[in-house]
């Protein structure tokens, strides 16, 4: 049985193909004709699926089923449930969507994923398994709480290149989404950057936080039930000046003209090579229940983009020996909470 990963050339494809080469799977890479591609192949010995766009995709992936699809190609969108869709009856699919368009478009797909026996996993990355996975954590055994806040705070070294269309479409659609959170549970607006706050990480670093339009804020809601839920990141600007004029951004870049100008001018600028600017990424939670009773939860993890790798050779894996259950999930609630240790986190309280 065969492991695609899409967009093998990319940061995280090569990571995912390097993770599933160490636990001995058979891969098979998938991407458009490209001199990377040609290399990344004769260096790896692995065979490859010439295919472009998600259409051409689909067709592949029809044709020789593969058991399981690893989408890192990013702009989660029509295009990811296209692929998602081709793999069944029977095969399986994950990504590592974080925004609240694409992610709920795959978890609609549940009832379809599972009368067709096949799983599909989305969000398989740092910011929705490492919030997640403490959320569940806390709540395992314990009654609907009242409140939740999630902080995901990532330690992301910076490669040196192009930022790239998917990365930029993804940032901006953040500010045209505005901000979001739970409100008697219901998903509704609110300013964009508002919560912000300083955390102090148990390592004795400092994070600032805001908070952000991200699938972390729809994953915790579905792994607690809470009706009042808040989710922030430390990728999201968090000084008064920024917090200010992200309003007024995101309404502009919803014109359609001015979006797909912002994308491709964002797209093109080069970024230098960064080291990461913390030492650990955290997962952070803090669950408080209709009594008053609250409990605060972190998950320590590794380089941010190395531990998305983890997280999805880990589900690629586990998918691929027959161990998910049909249906479309976040990745914490296909396989619980300590898939986040797997990965190569580490529970603290």
């Amino acid at each position: 049985m065969s492991i695609w990963v899409l967009g093998a050339t990319g940061r995280v494809g090569r990571a995912v193909t390097t993770a599933l080469l160490d636990r001995g799977e058979n891969v098979v890479l998938v991407g458009r004709e490209s001199a990377r591609l040609s290399e990344l192949a004769a260096s790896t010995g692995l065979r490859v699926v010439i295919a472009d766009g998600a259409e051409r995709i689909a067709a592949a992936i029809r044709e020789e089923r593969p058991a399981v699809v690893v989408n890192t190609i990013g702009g989660y969108g029509e295009s990811a449930t296209t692929i998602a869709r081709a793999c069944l009856p029977g095969g399986h699919y994950l990504d590592q969507a974080a925004d609240l368009t694409a992610v709920p478009r795959l978890l609609a797909l549940h009832d379809e994923a599972a009368a067709a026996g096949s799983t599909l996993v989305t969000g398989a990355g740092f910011g929705v398994l490492a919030t997640e996975a403490v959320v569940a954590k806390l709540c395992e055994g314990r009654p609907v709480p009242a409140q939740v806040r999630v902080d995901a705070v990532a330690a992301v070294a910076i490669e040196a290149g192009l930022l790239g269309s998917a990365l930029a479409a993804s940032i901006i659609d953040v500010l045209v989404t505005g901000g979001r959170r739970f409100r008697n549970g219901s998903l509704t607006k609110s300013s964009i950057g508002t919560g912000a706050r300083t955390l102090h990480l148990p390592d004795g670093e400092q994070a600032a936080v805001s908070e952000a339009p991200s699938a972390e804020l729809l994953a915790a809601q579905r792994a607690s039930g809470a009706p009042e839920v808040i989710a922030a990141t430390a990728m999201m600007p968090a000084s008064p000046v920024m917090r200010a004029v992200l309003p007024l951004a995101g309404r502009l870049l919803a014109l359609e003209p001015l979006r797909r100008f912002a994308i491709g001018r964002m797209a093109g600028v080069e970024t230098k090579a960064a080291p990461s600017p913390r030492t650990h990424s955290w997962g952070h939670a803090v669950v408080t229940w209709p009594d008053g009773t609250t409990r605060e939860g972190w998950l320590k993890a590794g380089e941010g983009m190395d531990f998305t790798a983890g997280v999805s050779a880990e589900v690629a894996a586990r998918l691929a020996r027959g161990e998910g259950k049909p249906g479309a999930y976040t990745p914490a609630a296909a396989f619980g909470p300590e898939l986040a240790t797997a990965a190569g986190g580490e529970f603290l309280s």
